[in-house]
């Protein structure tokens, strides 16, 4: 046998025996029984909230979705971080986000002229007149969220309570079962963005 065939044989030989000496004593215990004991929890942190917390009930009625744009995401990207900042949890933004696509589409809006209902203004369409802030504090995302929340917190049982229900007390809205139908796309909002 030439030099360099006989080399790799014996370097071939060599892994063979030091893999076998150094797998040898982990294989011999392979067969062996496994160790009792308890078993271990572990956490594990989801990417997106649990739906039973977004729509305990589950959704009511026909439900309308919309396109968002940039300034939409944006908006209810703010609703969440407030809803955060006020430590409420994702059912209270479900809420919110449910509440804004119905009264402005997620859209911070001003004074509207002659389209404008009374003085209501803002994503929740809040009035000055109503007390709930001046118009450059309902025209602010994180503002007039908290003080959505701030009357969400203040009705009792909000929480086990339909949305429409819950949004309506806090609202006063001439159309109480409209904001039924933005359920879905709100909680699917909020399961995207929570964690992000």
């Amino acid at each position: 046998m030439n030099t360099m065939l006989r080399k790799s044989v014996l370097g071939i030989a060599g892994l063979a025996f030091t893999g076998g000496v150094f797998a040898g004593p982990i294989a011999a215990h392979a067969d062996a029984r496994p160790i009792e004991g308890k078993p271990v929890a572990v956490a594990v942190q989801a990417d997106k909230p649990d739906s039973s917390k977004l729509i305990p009930h589950g959704v009511q009625g026909a439900q309308s979705k919309i396109d968002l744009n940039d300034e939409q995401t944006a908006n209810a990207k703010a609703i969440i971080a407030a809803t955060k900042k006020a430590g409420l949890p994702e059912r209270a933004a479900v809420i919110s986000i449910a509440t804004s696509l119905q009264e402005s589409k997620l859209e911070n809006l001003g004074h509207l002229g002659d389209k404008n209902d009374h003085d209501s203004l803002g994503l929740f369409q809040q009035r000055p007149s109503s007390g709930w802030g001046t118009p450059e504090q309902i025209t602010d995302p994180e503002y007039s969220t908290l003080a959505f929340l701030k009357g969400l917190k203040q009705v009792d049982g909000w929480q086990d309570m339909p949305l429409t229900e819950a949004a309506q007390t806090v609202q006063v809205s001439a159309y109480p079962d409209a904001y039924a139908q933005w359920e879905q796309q709100a909680a699917d909002i909020v399961a995207h963005n929570w964690n992000s």
